[in-house]
């Protein structure tokens, strides 16, 4: 039964599936919106719409695969709660195949789907099939290059699987593969110089709830827990293309992420209060800038995703401070939509104390926030309650550096509101837009067409408080919802303002712009008008080594860059920056 791919599962439904005349991805995803309410309250009805609109997905020459691999796991869901266990697990066992063949595009492990369609063969007393979910999960750590005792753990499940199955010898060679594994791990070198990938450690706080697993993929779930903090490690392989993350390809015949091809999520440690601001105090004290950004994600995505990508973000910008992220409850499910709000503002209330604790126990001289999506919920409902605890005025000294406001999906009105709270909060408040938002236009149509403060175009905010750059000409982003971190040239605008406080008319590639001769202007960001991703490693040197004077950007371009051409397009930029 495992014999069919999900294409052809889907196909199989479109036979009696009514198809959507002219339906977008956009109208296939509020639908699934629609679905997935209605499975709390008839779960029969909604197992008929996915089905229908899977079939509708077929439609489409470019069906969104984050739409269907969310369908599909709704509806092995509910086929468990309803007791369908042999359904379920063929429709989990397929979701496992998709979410390796498209690792990039889903950003999903396909390891815990092949153990959970396992587990169910297992209790099925289906062994044969049980077992090649194993197989396929060994396949996947061996390609992934995962430690001795990971392999060993899989590799005794195995011999388990086949003792059951009266396969002596079979189990006697697994056996002896699992002990060997163990064995060859305690001379492993991984981690080291030469291994073809560097670590980046990054300082988290999260009010999920752990789920007791111990694999760092899954470490946390999507549940409310109490404010936890520690460590991530997260591997950025030599080869890394600037912003991106890099994940297994099943077209480079790649079907488990490897340190030295992929960035990966290698370790979560859970810490003490004392010993994490202990050690983010050490880890400051060896840094050459004495500062952090704080990252918080948006809808739609997991621990493991948030975690590297607060590492992507860092290692692009050769961030010279320490990078930390606050991770919320999001379900990271295109289908979490309704619970990822329920959660958010809850999370801001810890937020808030959070950050206040950084800025008193985390030994940096300046903190930055960087927040996306609906993660800016989050923020501003925290930044809110700090300057009104703190009775801040704009005779205040700010108590941030640069706050950045990436695509918030926040209404505009109250966006406006609130920042006439904040504002004096930080030095700069900046505001990243865009009208080819995918979600963002998703989240308007959800409330009722208010426009959201994250939405360019013709929404464009503009507002005193704050510097609104429309980056439209970043492109479509649909559910990736993250071009602000995958494209270097909006990273160096980031690195623009954690290096010198530039306004907009003093950073590379912002024009100015006006709404029907409004007085007050905004800023359109202009593709390839600036240095490129050179320009990020140019302005993280300046910063490490604290260059303040036009003479010291000439002296250190010098030292740096021999190649005339690339330093006569960098200086006149980087010297723009420091203008009054």
């Amino acid at each position: 039964m495992f014999k069919r791919t999900l294409r052809t599962c889907l196909l199989a439904v479109s036979i009696c599936a009514f198809l959507v005349p002219g339906a977008t991805a956009q109208d296939l995803y509020l639908r699934a919106l629609d679905i997935s309410t209605l499975a709390q309250e008839d779960p029969d009805a909604a197992l008929a719409q996915i089905d229908a609109s899977l079939a509708a997905a077929q439609s489409d020459r470019a069906p969104d695969l984050r739409v269907i691999f969310d369908l599909v796991r709704l509806k092995a869901d509910i086929l468990k709660d309803q007791g369908e266990l042999e359904q379920a697990a063929t429709w989990v066992a397929e979701l496992a195949s998709l979410a390796a063949g498209n690792r990039e595009t889903l950003q999903k492990d396909p390891i815990p789907l092949f153990n959970e369609a396992a587990d169910l063969l297992e209790g099925l007393g289906d062994l044969r099939n049980a077992r090649a979910q194993v197989v396929a999960v060994l396949e996947a750590q061996r390609d992934g290059a995962e430690p001795g005792p990971v392999l060993a753990e899989t590799l005794t499940r195995l011999a388990d699987l086949s003792d059951q199955m009266g396969r002596a010898e079979q189990a006697k060679r697994y056996k002896a593969e699992a002990e060997s594994a163990l064995s060859d791990d305690a001379t492993s070198t991984r981690g080291q110089d030469g291994t073809g990938y560097r670590e980046v450690e990054v300082f988290y706080a999260t009010d999920r709830a752990p789920t007791g697993d111990t694999e760092p993929e899954a470490f946390y779930s999507w549940g409310r827990g109490e404010l936890d903090l520690g460590t991530a490690i997260v591997t950025i392989p030599d080869i890394h293309t600037k912003g991106l993350v890099e994940t297994p390809s099943i077209w480079r015949l790649e079907f488990g992420p490897n340190p030295a091809k992929h960035v990966v999520l290698r370790s979560v440690t859970q810490m003490e209060d004392a010993a994490y601001y202990d050690k983010m105090q050490q880890r400051m004290s060896e840094r050459p800038n004495k500062e952090l950004f704080v990252f918080i994600h948006g809808y739609n995505v997991d621990f493991a995703q948030a975690a590297k990508r607060a590492a992507q973000i860092a290692y692009d910008m050769n961030y010279g401070g320490l990078p930390v992220l606050y991770s919320w409850p999001s379900a990271g499910s295109t289908l979490g939509y309704i619970s990822d709000t329920a959660v958010v503002r809850l999370s801001g209330r810890r937020l808030s104390g959070f950050l206040e604790d950084l800025v008193a126990r985390s030994g940096a001289e300046t903190v930055h926030i960087v927040a996306h999506s609906m993660g800016n919920r989050a923020l501003t409902d925290a930044l809110e309650l700090m300057a009104v605890r703190q009775d801040l005025t704009e005779e205040s000294n700010p108590i941030f550096g640069q706050i950045l406001f990436a695509a918030p999906d926040v209404d505009a009105g109250l966006f406006s509101q609130m920042i006439q709270t904040i504002r004096p909060i930080a030095k700069r408040l900046t505001l990243y837009a865009s009208h080819e938002d995918w979600a963002l236009e998703a989240s308007r149509r959800l409330h009722g067409n208010a426009p959201r403060a994250g939405q360019g175009g013709e929404f464009v905010l503009i507002d005193d408080n704050v510097d609104s750059v429309d980056m439209s000409e970043l492109g479509e982003d649909m559910l990736a919802h993250s071009y602000f971190a995958d494209e270097s040239s909006a990273l160096a605008d980031m690195m623009s303002l954690f290096w010198q406080d530039a306004s907009p008319r003093r950073r590379c590639g912002l024009e100015e712009a006006r709404v029907d001769g409004a007085p007050r202007e905004f800023w359109t960001y202009k593709r390839d008008k600036c240095a490129g991703k050179s320009l990020i490693d140019a302005m993280a040197l300046m910063a490490r080594n604290n260059v303040q004077s036009a003479d010291d950007v000439k002296r250190v371009l010098r030292g740096a860059v021999s190649d005339t051409e690339t330093r006569a397009e960098l200086e006149p930029i980087l010297l723009r920056m420091l203008e009054n």
